[in-house]
Formats: structure tokens, sequence, C-alpha cells
């Protein structure tokens, strides 16, 4: 199993492919469908953005209540290709990497390979391990939308599989 780091490089990813498993390390960002629409809103007009996106890697989630004495609350993964319609937006903005769960539209492949970019799935229905894998959690922009707030999260050994790599290829078929 590869260990990356986020965020992502283009030389690191471009190694690659589809069906690997990795473990990733560093700092994410979690966003879920309101919260790119806010980004791609504030894209399209020319409005300061909440964050860099150069590089960076966005997680489609958003977690539950935080439970006392935690970092975080479960937070697993949501379906993706709820996203398709923001995506190719984002990564035209220099968004790397995309971690969730399901298949994505062939826009948003095509898009990936563009931009050379990569797409991760999360193991669905391990929110609650995949919380232990997060070292810090902070929201750091869109606070109203509650948990589907952008969160900072620092993240350590967050197991995932490449789904769509830099060159298109999607175990999906």
């Amino acid at each position: 199993m590869k260990i990356i780091s986020a965020p992502l490089e283009k030389s690191e990813i471009k190694r690659l492919s589809a069906g690997e498993e990795v473990l990733l390390n560093g700092v994410i960002y979690t966003a879920r469908d309101q919260a790119h629409k806010r980004l791609v809103e504030a894209l399209v007009k020319g409005k300061k953005f909440p964050l860099e996106l150069r590089n960076q890697v966005i997680y489609y989630c958003g977690p539950t209540k935080l439970p006392r004495g935690k970092v975080i609350g479960s937070c697993g993964p949501t379906t993706s290709s709820r996203m398709d319609g923001f995506a190719p937006f984002l990564l035209d903005a220099g968004l790397r990497g995309m971690i969730g769960k399901g298949n994505r539209s062939a826009g948003v492949v095509k898009s990936i390979k563009k931009n050379r970019a990569i797409y991760f799935l999360a193991y669905a229905g391990c929110g609650a391990l995949i919380s232990k894998c997060v070292l810090e959690a902070r929201i750091v922009a869109y606070a109203d939308l509650g948990p589907e707030a952008i969160y900072r999260l620092v993240v350590k050994d967050l197991p995932l599989i490449v789904a769509i790599d830099t060159q298109g290829r999607n175990i999906y078929g």
C-alpha cells in the first residue's frame, strides 16, 4: 500500500493506478452539495474564495455531531455523483483530488484526465472508523451550513482506493 501526502503533488499521483490502495496523510477539506454550490458561485462571480484550491483534496463528507472527547464525529463518504455538476469548475481552478463513494459522470472523468487530478473512494459504512484517522478538525468556511460546512481536516493513514487515476482509468469500467 502506497503512502501519499496532501496537498497532492502531480508527480506523486501520476504514479497511482485505478484500483490501487493508498494511505493518505496531511490536510484535506470536507465539502458537500451546498458548499460546492457556494464555491462555484464564488468562482463564477470572481468573489473572494474561502480556501486555496491548488493541489488540495476535497472529501465529500458531512461529519456527524461531535462526541465528547473526540476530534470529529463519524465522517463517512457521501455519494460523489451529487457533486458532478460542480467538480469540473473546481478541478479547472486547481483542485487535485476528490474523495467520496460511487462512480462519476463522463464529464467528471474527462475533467480529471484533463487536469491530471485523481478520485479516491473511501470505505462506505465505515464513518466511525474513518474518524479515527482524523487528528484535527475545524470549520474554515460556511459555518451556517452546519455539518455541510467546509472543514479543514488533518488526517493520518486514511485508507482509500484509487477509483479514477490521472489518465482517466476507472475501476467502474
